[in-house]
């Protein structure tokens, strides 16, 4: 499973379908209060953004890694870009647009991992930026990751999506529940990667 990553008309890093016909920019209409949400892959003009939201203390503890220079951001993103062209791992960054503004700013992450054709189940992560909290942006990517993961893989056997957290984030379980993702079980802690026991949560495509 392999995709292209060719240049879009704004100069960003685009990623086409399998059948390289489109650039794949997902979006999230606007609601009350909150802008429009656009998901597209990350790039290397991500890097400054990305390393301000890694200098929040609860990313670093969640995250699990630092972001301190622009080397640092810069393999990370092309990490990202080869997940994408080996097609296994598709992050997306999630930018909060407003109509009328050309200026579209970094709230969060969102990504499709361990992805192989035939497999019945992939995982589903997600960040959010401090500023983005408490405002609907993380269930907000990830229902629409979600509707592209099985639009997208469900021909190939996807039949599952997982999304794991650590038991000292409700959020992620008012995320997961808001999105559909049923609690499943407790799953034992792994020190040092995640040194607290977890929660599973699981959404099926026909849900």
């Amino acid at each position: 499973m392999r995709v292209r990553l060719p240049r879009t008309a704004d100069g960003h890093a685009g990623a086409y379908d399998r059948a390289g016909r489109r650039a794949v920019v997902l979006r999230a209409q606007a609601a009350p209060d909150v802008p429009s949400l656009l998901l597209r892959p990350w790039c290397e003009q991500d890097v400054a953004a990305l390393i301000e939201a890694y200098q929040e203390p609860a990313m670093r503890r969640w995250a699990g890694s630092a972001m301190e220079t622009d080397a640092d951001a810069a393999r990370w993103v092309q990490a990202q870009r080869q997940g994408w062209a080996t097609g296994t791992r598709f992050a997306f960054a999630v930018l909060a647009t407003r109509p009328g503004s050309s200026a579209d700013h970094l709230v969060g992450n969102v990504v499709l991992k361990e992805v192989s054709a035939g497999k019945p189940f992939a995982e589903v992560g997600y960040w959010t930026t401090a500023r983005a909290r408490g405002r609907g942006v993380a269930s907000r990517a990830l229902e629409v990751l979600t509707r592209w993961a099985f639009d997208t893989f469900g021909g190939d056997g996807l039949e599952r999506l997982e999304l794991l957290h650590q038991v000292d984030n409700p959020a992620s379980c008012r995320v997961a529940e808001k999105c559909r993702y049923a609690f499943d079980r407790v799953l034992p802690a792994a020190p040092p990667a995640f040194p607290l026991d977890g929660h599973l949560h699981t959404r099926h495509k026909d849900v």
